[in-house]
């Protein structure tokens, strides 16, 4: 089984959109270590990320956690060890365009 330690995705999403942040590939098991959520404005910002099954469409229970604050121009550093099976999906949002979310991590292939 190779292991590959990698920069699993980073997006920059618009506001109060949900958006796919990873997608675990086809055949391939992924541990997300750390996911960053950077805030790169003055005022402060909520944030929400969610874990969706085979990325089936998304349920309340979904979600690891919701409306969450980050200060304006700091970052939050989730440390957090989520097991994703092939074709699971990372989402997440924010509500506004200034958060950038980084998942760090690594594919079992």
């Amino acid at each position: 089984m190779a292991i590959s330690y990698k920069v699993l995705g980073q997006i920059n999403p618009s506001a109060n959109t949900l958006a796919t942040l990873y997608t675990v590939p086809f055949a391939t098991n992924t541990v997300i270590s750390t996911i960053t959520v950077c805030n790169q404005s003055t005022t402060p910002a909520a944030f929400s990320i969610a874990v969706r099954p085979a990325g089936v469409a998304i349920v309340n229970s979904h979600y690891i956690n919701f409306d969450t604050l980050v200060l304006g121009n700091d970052t939050v550093a989730l440390t957090l060890g989520i097991t994703l099976a092939a074709t699971d999906v990372l989402s997440c949002n924010a509500n506004t365009s200034t958060v950038s979310f980084n998942a760090f991590g690594s594919e079992l292939s």
